[in-house]
């Protein structure tokens, strides 16, 4: 009975502990995407001519930090609770900026971004989570992994098949057109893929690497990852069009 009571006590414990070293490199993360849409606005909206953002490489660059965030937020889903209420407040934020943009900038508009990303797949965690729970760690992180890379191709094998937004939720090419574009296929095997893994962080089987805090400051703007996205755009774009449009 003790050692059942010493066990209990001791996954209370590791619940509670604190991954520095994930809010750490959502820090990172969060300020590319800033980068990233800095050079975006630059480049598309205010009309500089910078053919490197156009390179193949860029979208790659932001496809691997971005897929850091999605694994990073898989990991935390596994970790909380509460995926039910921030699911829902997410997407709510996501829904906020499809209005905005619509109605703003609707040659910009954002139909299904990451915010949406985000908010579905908190939300398919939080009725399937403890269904995946039963699946074995390593063959659920393997099978979200092929899953992932086999639909890289969905949205061109699929022109013509459907004209429906949900099916361009999902990931086919439907003819919508969204500026900021995450469809569940392929990047929900993603999100999971870190949400098998979280399983290692909540029963402490991770190097002590993990509880330490190498850069304070990046750790504490990745605690703050959601306020920074939804006000760093209206920010950057409203500086640059009063520096070129205004002034």
């Amino acid at each position: 009975m003790r050692s059942a009571e010493q066990r209990q006590k001791r996954g209370t414990m590791e619940e509670k502990k604190r991954y520095y070293l994930l809010d750490f490199l959502r820090g990172i993360c969060i300020l590319l995407v800033v980068g990233y849409h800095a050079l975006y606005n630059l480049s598309e909206i205010f009309g500089g001519e910078y053919a490197f953002f156009r390179h193949r490489g860029m979208d790659l660059f932001r496809d691997c930090f971005v897929g850091v965030l999605i694994v990073l937020a898989g990991i935390s889903c596994s970790l909380t609770r509460s995926n039910l209420r921030r699911g829902i407040k997410t997407l709510l934020w996501g829904l906020v900026i499809t209005a905005v943009t619509a109605i703003a900038m609707p040659d910009q508009r954002i139909l299904f971004g990451i915010l949406h990303f985000f908010g579905c797949a908190m939300l398919l965690w939080a009725l399937l989570g403890r269904y995946l729970e039963k699946i074995p760690l390593w063959i659920g992180v393997s099978v979200s992994l092929v899953l992932f890379f086999a639909t890289q191709g969905l949205y061109a094998a699929s022109v013509g098949w459907s004209n429906s937004f949900l099916c361009y939720i999902l990931g086919f090419c439907t003819g919508h057109y969204s500026a900021d574009y995450y469809p569940l296929m392929p990047w929900l095997f993603l999100f999971l893929a870190g949400g098998f893994l979280g399983r290692l962080f909540r029963e402490g089987r991770v190097p002590a690497l993990f509880t330490r805090d190498p850069v304070p400051a990046l750790s504490r703007i990745g605690r703050h990852t959601l306020p920074i996205y939804i006000v760093h755009q209206p920010v950057i774009y409203g500086l640059m069009y009063l520096f070129f449009e205004i002034l």
